[in-house]
């Protein structure tokens, strides 16, 4: 790390703005090529974040890659019982398939930011700051820190992709989710998802070690009384709705093609990437991060690191693919003309369960999945499938 001629002024090779799963790993990716690395987030970890805290199998592999270990080492629930729901209609009890890790945000964060300083991250966590993106700077109580590259990992209300275009996102396309920690806990009980319990989204309910996640997300244009929907939903499960609600934006697959301007990069939510169907942020968030990471180690060995958000554009195509492909099969699933036609097709078909469970563990794409659900479905979803 070299010493800048102005007091109080450190050079870095990449600056990571949040600490989150993106944030971590893109810090620890990094850092463990030999780049210094600065991680910066405003709070100190662990700290609260509203999330259902499901890890998929897809997730899990990711973490494995980036991190080394097997597991975080944090509390987690191992479940392969799921039950769904659809529109109120029972749609079945899966068993026996890839299973689905279950752990609060808290835990797993702090032990990724952990990780991350272990590999040599300069750590800035606790510590709010100014960005100029001019300068690819960002000074913190007067310290000012400048890299070549900064990976923005802010979160869906990404205070640098205000900056840089204006908004963080778009309200007419963005999801919203409401949270319930219930203390009551059942380990051996099953995930339970339902789609349909707000309206374009579902509901959820995750059993772990602590106790019960129960929540529920859709697209916020759509929900104008997410609350009473929460209610509604809590009262299903008979369960008691006078606990503390938690409540946070959730950029539903609304992704940025191009997530980032000039030298700084967008990862995680702060790009959108959120899985519209399952609502899965994380994996896509520890991808996105690598991703981000690896484009800055390329443009940077090239002493070329205007060249880093081309590269991190042409990563993230298979993953935008997918998240086009998701959204198409959201317009089928709630579409209310349509309705009848997908609970038939996921109550009544094993391989389309399996083909989903799949999908979830890492194994297969949207793609494929939709092209086998295409023969169940009438000609009007035909149209909206075409080209897939």
């Amino acid at each position: 790390m070299k010493q800048g001629t102005a007091a109080r002024t450190r050079h870095f090779d990449l600056i990571v703005i949040g600490a989150g799963p993106a944030g971590a790993a893109a810090a620890r990716t990094a850092a463990v090529s030999g780049l210094q690395v600065a991680l910066v987030d405003k709070r100190r970890f662990p700290r609260p974040k509203l999330c259902g805290g499901g890890i998929t199998g897809r997730a899990m592999g990711h973490y494995r890659r980036i991190f080394g270990d097997a597991l975080p080492d944090i509390p987690l629930v191992t479940c392969d019982r799921f039950s769904f729901f659809g529109f109120g209609q029972d749609l079945g009890l899966t068993t026996g398939v890839a299973p689905l890790y279950l752990g609060m945000r808290h835990a797993l964060d702090a032990t990724l930011v952990a990780q991350a300083l272990d590999a040599g991250a300069a750590d800035f966590t606790g510590q709010g700051g100014a960005l100029d993106t001019g300068d690819n700077c960002l000074t913190l109580n007067g310290l000012r820190l400048i890299a070549p590259l900064i990976i923005a990992a802010d979160g869906v209300n990404s205070p640098t992709a205000r900056q840089l275009f204006g908004q963080a996102f778009d309200r007419d396309r963005i999801g919203f989710a409401l949270e319930v920690e219930h203390p009551e806990t059942d380990t051996t009980a099953p995930v339970r998802i339902d789609f349909g319990a707000a309206d374009w989204g579902y509901g959820w309910r995750f059993p772990k070690a602590s106790g019960t996640t129960v929540g529920i997300g859709g697209v916020m244009a759509r929900n104008a009384d997410m609350k009473s929907a929460l209610a509604a939903y809590q009262q299903r499960l008979n369960l008691p709705g006078d606990l503390p609600v938690k409540g946070q934006f959730l950029p539903f697959g609304a992704f940025r093609s191009v997530p980032g301007k000039g030298r700084i990069l967008l990862a995680g939510d702060a790009a959108g990437l959120v899985d519209p169907i399952t609502g899965e942020g994380i994996g896509h968030a520890l991808l996105s991060g690598e991703l981000a990471a690896r484009a800055a180690i390329t443009a940077l060995s090239r002493a070329a690191p205007d060249q880093a958000l081309a590269h991190y554009c042409h990563a993230l195509k298979p993953t935008h693919q997918g998240l086009r492909h998701a959204c198409l099969l959201r317009n089928i699933m709630f579409r209310e003309r349509l309705r009848p036609a997908f609970i038939r097709s996921f109550r009544s078909s094993r391989t389309l369960r399996t083909e989903y469970f799949r999908l979830m563990a890492g194994e297969t794409e949207y793609g494929p999945l939709m092209r086998h659900m295409a023969g169940r479905l009438p000609g009007f979803a035909l149209k909206v499938l075409r080209g897939i």
